[in-house]
């Protein structure tokens, strides 16, 4: 037996070495050299706080607020706990699993039973340790602690998505926030204007200077302008309860900080196409969930091959309670074992199939994700530039018909032009101004969004802050969990 037992020890050290399936190796990505917008003043500001750039403390602490207490962030952190018990799970079995076991028993025969003579109560005391342990020659374990490191990494690059995405709301609703405000102060700058021209026209009218179309006329554009500050407020309402959500408080009113025309713009942040692969923790998610999936073709590989385990008991039994750790008491055993497969139906080779399946879908995850990458930072870039180009042509504009509603007033004042003349030059310019605000915030927005495409050390740098959070434990969860007696309540 003993030397069956070291032939096994020999052949599992000699074969340590191997594991049964593919090594991971990353997959060739074809990457552009260059961005299609080319943008000179771009900076590397990408590991910085970007967010601070903009110079409005309530921005950054509606951030700093949203990363300690926003609950995807705690999901997400919980996620991880999860994993990194799953890899501690998949690791153990690389070492010896010890049990032990206590059995006592006193059993009466049947003495109609038993001849006569014999003793018919019989007593049996033991108490042993077993221990087993699976030689992991075709790297079975250590393919399975491959795939649970990788899924590990895995969630904590999922979290880092997480803080990415809710960084970049934040601002992008904070920023949505104080365009509607300024939206907002716009209607009820025009609906006052408009209601100060209403009443002086209705008192022309009663005059019988002007007519009632023209009276209706002025009355028709006041109700327009009032109808858009309902609308506005709806929105403004409607943000506010998204942030607060994000910042993991019930929905309600937020603080305000500058006018979104006094926001500084923030960098553009230089970078290459290569650089995003190695900043986003999306793709950096997908190829862990791809090194995971191709260790488990090596676990369902080595369901071909047998599993050897060594095997041993050692304890003592006695039938007196009295003499049980007496030295003629010991028992103990020792063995290998080698357990494999002859006939399954097809499992195995299904499995194998099953597992070579899931890793090709991955892998195309995993490239879509670069492609999708490479989308968003195109997509931010081009929108930042054409909505900057649009804002100047805008605020051109604004300048055009401010000087067209002047010189209509003033022909009209002049009884040279009807009073629809500058009703229409202060319709155009009400939309225009409510459209260019629209305009800056979208710009702001672009840049925000190219932030977070292109990903990079501000995710760190926002992660430390979510780490900041201090979790409950189970015993202060739990309604039952009480350090003191009901007495002690009463007092």
């Amino acid at each position: 037996m003993k030397r069956v037992l070291t032939i096994i020890l020999c052949f599992s050290i000699a074969v340590s070495g191997c594991a049964v399936g593919p090594d991971y190796e990353r997959p060739m990505v074809d990457t552009p050299s260059a961005w299609r917008i080319n943008t000179d003043e771009a900076t590397d500001t990408v590991n910085t706080a970007w967010w601070e750039q903009f110079q409005d403390p309530v921005l950054s602490d509606l951030i700093n607020t949203a990363l300690l207490e926003n609950r995807d962030v705690r999901i997400a952190a919980a996620r991880m706990e999860q994993f990194m018990a799953r890899m501690e799970i998949a690791r153990s079995g690389f070492y010896p699993q010890v049990a032990y076991g206590v059995a006592g028993s006193k059993d009466q025969a049947s003495k109609n039973i038993i001849p006569p003579g014999l003793e018919s109560l019989a007593e049996t005391w033991q108490a042993a340790l077993n221990v087993g342990w699976e030689l992991d020659v075709w790297g079975r374990l250590r393919r399975a602690t491959e795939a649970a490191y990788a899924d590990l990494l895995a969630a904590e690059e999922s979290r880092r998505t997480v803080i990415l995405s809710l960084v970049s709301s934040v601002a992008t609703g904070y920023i949505t926030l104080r365009g509607l405000d300024a939206q907002l102060e716009i209607a009820k700058r025009t609906v006052k204007s408009r209601q100060e021209s209403l009443e002086l026209f209705e008192l022309q009218f009663e005059g019988g200077v002007i007519s009632e179309l023209t009276l209706a006329q002025v009355r028709s554009e006041y109700e327009q302008a009032l109808a858009a500050v309902p609308e506005i407020e709806l929105q403004i309402a409607q943000t506010e309860n998204a942030l607060s959500i994000l910042l993991g408080h019930n929905p309600g009113n937020l603080p305000r900080g500058l006018p979104i025309d006094q926001l500084s713009l923030i960098s553009i942040p230089a970078g290459i196409p290569s650089d995003v692969l190695e900043k986003r923790p999306d793709i950096a998610q997908a190829e862990q969930n791809l090194i995971a999936a191709n260790a488990l073709i090596g676990v369902a590989r080595a369901e071909y091959y047998p599993r050897i385990s060594l095997t041993g008991l050692a304890g003592v039994a006695s039938g007196d309670l009295s003499n049980l750790f007496e030295k003629d008491s010991l028992v103990w055993s020792i063995g290998g074992d080698a357990i494999g497969a002859i006939f399954t139906g097809g499992r195995i080779s299904a499995g194998v199939k099953q597992s070579e399946a899931y890793y090709r879908e991955l892998l195309y995850k995993y490239q879509q994700s670069i492609l999708t990458a490479l989308r968003e930072v195109e997509d931010a870039l081009v929108t930042t530039r054409k909505a900057r180009e649009k804002l100047q042509a805008q605020e051109r504009r604004i300048k055009a018909l401010s000087d067209y509603a002047s010189l209509a007033r003033l022909r009209y004042d002049n009884g040279y032009a009807s009073y629809i003349e500058v009703l229409d030059a202060e319709r155009s310019l009400f939309d225009s101004e409510l459209s260019a605000v629209r305009t800056q915030s979208e710009v702001i927005v672009g840049l925000i969004n190219t932030y977070k495409s292109m990903g990079g050390g501000w995710i760190a740098m926002a992660e430390e802050t979510a780490n900041r959070v201090d979790f409950p434990s189970q015993e202060e969860n739990d309604p039952e969990h009480d350090t003191g007696s009901s007495s002690d309540k009463t007092k």
